[in-house]
């Protein structure tokens, strides 16, 4: 049982106003983004946690200033714009790096994710966050979390598509993430994503009339 959203304020902003807020999560491959937007499409608010993250660590930007503030220039181009690539690899091989970055990126990430929840119109408002179950402070938001779900297999092959990478290495950010079996256990909902578009189309619209009831209430 999710626990309820918490009554505090929040960078000024009373929880009790907040849209009703889903949790939306999966592992890499499994179709998070196409699912978001299906429901976009039927009236959704959704904020991507990546998508802000990367925003943040745009040149010039308050994540970009933390992290070479931390890092000096060790992860940076001679431009100035942040070497993703490199900064990825390194948090993936050392977990003293990946902590040291979580510690000044995701306060930042968590209070405009706040910020934009509050903001928001919607009646019901996806957070899409890849590592939700890895972060109680995500996962205590939310009053429902909807996994999208599909074989191994299936994310490899999608990821190695999209962005090329090799399949061992794709197995490797699948192994050390919440598995399979434990997403789905956690989940109070789930989108089975091996099907066609008009299966995922369905399910999408189940969920959203569920969610629009659920944030009536």
């Amino acid at each position: 049982m999710r626990p309820p959203l918490a009554s505090r304020l929040e960078h000024g902003h009373p929880r009790s106003v907040m849209a009703y807020l889903v949790g939306l999560t999966g592992g890499i491959g499994c179709g998070k983004s196409t699912v978001g937007a299906r429901f976009v499409e039927l009236g959704s608010g959704l904020i991507d946690a990546d998508a802000v993250s990367h925003s943040l660590t745009r040149r010039e930007a308050p994540g970009w200033q933390a992290i070479r503030a931390e890092f000096g220039e060790n992860f940076f181009e001679p431009d100035g714009e942040l070497d993703r690539a490199r900064l990825r690899q390194a948090v993936f091989a050392n977990a003293a790096t990946r902590a040291r970055l979580e510690a000044v990126l995701h306060p930042l990430i968590r209070n405009e994710t706040a910020r934009q929840i509050a903001d928001a119109t919607a009646a019901y408002v996806l957070l899409m966050v890849p590592l939700l179950f890895e972060s109680g402070r995500y996962r205590e938001r939310c009053r429902r979390v909807l996994v999208v779900d599909c074989l191994e297999s299936t994310q490899v092959r999608r990821v190695v598509a999209r962005n090329g990478m090799a399949p061992d290495d794709v197995r490797a950010i699948i192994r050390s993430q919440t598995g399979r079996a434990q997403r789905l256990a956690l989940a109070d909902d789930v989108i089975d994503n091996e099907g066609d578009a008009d299966r995922l189309a369905g399910a999408v619209a189940r969920l959203d009339r569920l969610y629009r009831r659920l944030a009536n209430a």
